[in-house]
């Protein structure tokens, strides 16, 4: 199982190796890489000094003047914003989906871009979004995206759309999604040091209906990578872009 894979192409073809199945819980677009400011989108668009002052201004929470600086620089760019993004995100998905192994079961992240999915995703590759499926005899319930935040990712969506898609689900063994459910010590980003949004709804529903397990990502240096909520233990399955190493769930 992998998350935030932001351009891993090469360690996530080796990431089902010996597993019955791949689990991808999202975010396989690199828009800017916050370890190394030379990778992703924005730098290759503004270069290293801009990405530089963008991480700078957002790490301090200074969103207002982190928009200002982004709609200064995509004035200075010809053509279409985003033409251009969505450009640079078909060249990364064409990376990332081939090197799925089969099975793949997927699901969105924030900064992923849903309407291109079906486009790039093989027959081997199953994506679901508020929808049940059965591995090795589990039931497993995926919802993807993130809730709107003032970074304004790509898939950001309302609380109350975020709650149905999770009621949808109903009981499942294994509840898969993309962001944590909202508790401090899971959704606490101890580099970038702010709180990452979780949903409230999730959390509801890890105490209402106690799935086996909560699997997640989202929060790459999180607080705690896992705990347990009343039944059911909640895990972090890691930032797998700086990682390389894919969390093993075996039963």
């Amino acid at each position: 199982m992998v998350s935030d894979v932001h351009g891993n192409a090469r360690d996530l073809a080796r990431a089902g190796d010996g597993a019955d199945a791949l689990i991808c819980l999202g975010d396989l677009v690199l828009f800017l890489d916050y370890a190394d400011h030379s990778r992703g989108i924005f730098p290759d668009l503004f270069g290293v000094e801009n990405a530089d002052r963008i991480v700078e201004l957002r790490t301090a929470r200074r969103f207002e003047e982190a928009r200002e600086l982004g709609a200064r620089l995509w004035g200075g760019v010809g053509g279409d914003r985003a033409a251009l993004i969505e450009q640079a995100v078909r060249k990364q998905y064409g990376e990332m989906f081939p090197a799925f192994p089969t099975p793949t079961y997927a699901t969105y992240g924030n900064v992923d871009m849903p309407q291109l999915w079906p486009e790039f995703a093989g027959p081997g590759t199953t994506v679901l979004d508020g929808e049940r499926v059965e591995i090795g005899g589990r039931v497993f319930g995926f919802v993807g995206g993130g809730l709107r935040t003032p970074m304004r990712t790509p898939y950001e969506i309302s609380d109350e759309e975020y709650a149905a898609k999770v009621e949808a689900l109903g009981e499942v063994d294994v509840l898969c999604t993309h962001i944590p459910p909202e508790v401090p010590e899971l959704v606490y980003d101890t580099v970038a040091r702010r709180f990452e949004r979780g949903s409230r709804a999730l959390l509801d529903a890890i105490r209402r209906t106690r799935p086996r397990y909560s699997l997640f990502g989202h929060v790459h240096q999180p607080l705690a990578r896992r705990m347990r909520i009343g039944a059911t233990e909640c895990v972090n399955v890691g930032h797998f872009a700086g990682s390389g190493r894919p969390y093993a769930l075996e039963w």
